[in-house]
């Protein structure tokens, strides 16, 4: 490939590159990314070209195009939304508009007959749309287009500058000083068009070898600083919509809506600890007022206990002990809802947050954050009472608690008759009982369907004496008013089943279609609430994927989720960490390493000592005589050197002629500064001398190698030139 050719590549990859990334972060729409790649091409294909346009004529496109963009920022994007109709997502205006300019700026340049600073132009152009990309992804698709952008990026500056410097070489420089009538300038241009062949594929290596340097210098600045803040820009939007359930009034059947999709809503992690036995939930908000149709929160639910902290943790309540505490990690997705989720009981937060607010029923909120991701930590106790303990509860409860047992005023009278004949079919005496009763017969007499088939003026009657099939809200209102006409206090929660324990990310992804609603029953002795879901097993069955597809989609989960974690979200406690694991790894590899060399001692004492002896004897003797070779054949000051230089390796190659010009001055012979070696060693008329030359010729000028017997040949050519000195001297 010609140098010009590879110049050329490089600097349109590098241009590619960035609109790649650009598009990988969603500045862009598929079908600008298609019209640019074509744009590219037939910049390509216009290259040195009469069709190309002057430097005059572009400057004319580009001022003539300035009242489009100011169309396109007030008009045209706020009102038609250009990047929703490409990619499906609601845009900042701004960054659309500089994403549309930054293309054209680009394109018209690309058509443009190119001096260096236009290409310099492009390449500036490039990093720009690299940094905006950077500042809307936080995805690690990014980083890929990231190192291409990169490796293209050096590639192209390496070959610029050889460019430049091939521009500001005369004629007169490159000049060869050895007489075109001799054999081997004839073959000098082949050998030198095959060294510049191969220095031009050897750029692209160099171009890796410096990104991974960069890489490897970059490597500790990255683990010494942690992030703390989310992408520069901001998409506009509002996150994952249609998360509903999770407001302050929830009404029947708006879940049974939300399951129907397997949007991703968060990842959870657990760190360390116990699951409950009752299963793992993760728990949103908790509702204690019905009426008839829905469910929201009673005034005195209202109220919340806002908690701020200064280094992001949030003590919630306490544990009689630390051992029953569950960890866990919460990667949320940017959604509408300022809910936090976490196994029941959370005790503490921990998480770069600046707030949270605690409501009287339990649910955790913060700041909005549908358009980032969320990463904290939970603390929760998941011990579960002793159902002997329950079971003894008189269920006494308070005024404070009165709320928890109040029921609509025009409830159907079917559903508290019904109730009572459920308790007195199982022989339930305690509130325990009763509510384990009414649990298990709504569970095994009614059928799960995501169909609202439950209607009318009271659709919580019409699930339970005609359509008798409903999802999980139906399901947990029924049991929840059920046992409020047995005298029983309970609430309806709305969160979400654990969803798919996915291995190699080694945590579970939880989908909108995983969002679920139970009751926790109050009992007032232990100050206790306890969870009941009395929802089939078939509403309770996570989405799982098989075959190759759905293993490749968990890698990349995993990816996903590593990279928010140690890249996005990379803080002072994910730094502590992973201080903390190096050095544990670092001491436990140190402590099997002391302790296998102590059984290796213990079966061999005696031959250890002896074997090292030999082994550093062996060594020492092998050492000194390769040293002694090396002095013999090249002298002791070069024969003690354990390192060269290049020049200095390219030097010893040749050695041999410089030898052959200190013989030939102690004859008298000396070369003057206008002869060529060829037209000295004709001139002095000495055989060995024209031998020698010739083989220094190839050596130096045709970037050929002597082969041992040549070396050796030429040796015994200095030996005698030498020895016949000497002769003539005696």
């Amino acid at each position: 490939m010609k140098f010009d050719t590879y110049f050329r590549l490089t600097s349109y990859a590098t241009i590619a590159a960035a609109a790649l990334a650009l598009f990988v972060a969603g500045g862009i729409g598929i079908w600008l990314a298609v019209a640019f790649a074509i744009l590219i091409l037939v910049g390509w294909k216009l290259e040195g070209t009469k069709w190309q346009l002057t430097e005059r004529a572009a400057l004319i496109v580009i001022v003539a195009s300035l009242p489009f963009f100011y169309l396109d920022w007030r008009i045209l994007t706020p009102y038609l939304d250009i990047q929703f109709l490409e990619t499906g997502q609601r845009s900042n205006t701004e960054v659309t508009v500089l994403a549309h300019l930054i293309l054209f700026l680009s394109a018209v340049k690309l058509l443009q007959r190119k001096a260096d600073r236009d290409w310099f132009f492009l390449y500036l152009i490039s990093f720009f749309e690299v940094l905006l990309a950077a500042g809307l992804s936080v995805s690690p698709v990014f980083v890929a287009t990231l190192t291409l952008y990169l490796l293209c990026a050096l590639s192209t500056v390496v070959a610029f500058e050889i460019q430049k410097a091939r521009q500001k070489v005369t004629a007169t420089q490159t000049r060869l000083l050895v007489p075109p009538d001799s054999a081997l300038f004839r073959k000098l241009p082949m050998r030198l068009w095959r060294r510049r062949y191969l220095e031009t594929r050897r750029l692209p290596l160099v171009s890796v070898g410096l990104l991974l340097l960069i890489v490897v210098l970059a490597l500790p600045f990255f683990l010494v600083a942690p992030r703390t803040a989310m992408g520069a820009l901001k998409r506009g939007g509002s996150g994952l919509a249609g998360f509903i359930g999770f407001s302050d009034s929830v009404t029947l059947g708006e879940i049974g809506r939300l399951k129907g999709s397997d949007e991703i809503f968060m990842h959870v992690r657990i760190e360390e600890g116990n699951l409950p036995r009752s299963g793992l939930r993760w728990r949103g908000v908790a509702l204690d007022e019905f009426t008839g149709r829905s469910w929201k929160k009673s005034v005195a639910a209202e109220r919340f206990e806002k908690k701020e902290s200064d280094w992001g943790f949030f003590q919630l309540g306490t544990t009689e002990d630390v051992r029953r505490l569950t960890t866990q990690t919460v990667f949320l997705e940017p959604v509408d809802t300022p809910v936090l989720f976490g196994a029941p009981r959370v005790v503490a937060l921990q998480g770069a947050l600046p707030f949270v607010r605690v409501d009287s029923e339990g649910a955790i909120q913060t700041r909005s954050h549908d358009q980032e991701k969320l990463i904290y930590k939970v603390y929760s106790d998941t011990n579960e009472m002793n159902p002997n303990t329950l079971r003894a509860d008189p269920l006494e409860y308070l005024v404070a608690s009165a709320r928890y047992l109040q029921a609509p005023e025009h409830l159907d009278p079917r559903i508290g008759v019904l109730t009572s004949q459920v308790v007195e079919r199982s022989g339930a005496r305690s509130g325990y009982d009763r509510a384990r009763a009414i649990e298990a017969y709504l569970h095994d007499n009614y059928g799960y369907t995501l169909d609202l088939k439950a209607r009318g003026p009271d659709p919580l009657a019409d699930f339970l004496f005609r359509v008798k099939a409903g999802h999980c809200e139906y399901f947990a209102t029924a049991m929840a008013v059920m046992l409020r006409t047995q005298g029983i206090g309970s609430r309806v929660v709305n969160g979400f089943l654990p969803g798919e324990y996915n291995q190699a990310a080694g945590a579970y992804t939880v989908r909108q279609s995983d969002a679920h609603s139970w009751v926790e029953v109050y009992f007032p002795r232990t100050n206790s609430w306890v969870t009941f879901d009395p929802t089939p097993d078939a509403g309770r069955i996570a989405r799982s994927r098989s075959g190759l597809a759905g293993l490749l989609s968990k890698y990349s989960e995993a990816l996903e989720l590593m990279w928010f974690q140690y890249v996005v979200g990379y803080n002072k406690e994910e730094q502590h960490s992973l201080a903390t694991s190096l050095r544990k790894r670092l001491l436990d590899f140190r402590r099997s390493s002391s302790t296998r060399w102590e059984q290796v001692r213990s079966a061999f004492p005696a031959a250890i000592p002896s074997l090292l002896t030999v082994i550093l004897g062996l060594g020492a003797v092998f050492a000194v005589a390769i040293l002694g070779t090396r002095v013999r054949r090249r002298g002791w000051r070069r024969g003690l050197m354990i390192w060269t230089r290049t020049s200095e390796v390219e030097s010893a190659r040749v050695d041999f002629y410089r030898r052959l010009i200190a013989l030939l001055e102690k004859r008298g012979m000396k070369r003057k500064a206008y002869q060529t070696p060829l037209e000295f060693a004709a001139t002095v008329k000495v055989t060995e001398a024209l031998a020698i030359t010739r083989a220094y010729n190839r050596v130096r000028y045709g970037a050929q190698r002597l082969s041992a017997q040549e070396r050796k040949q030429i040796e015994e050519l200095l030996s005698a030139l030498e020895r016949r000195r000497t002769e003539t001297l005696s």
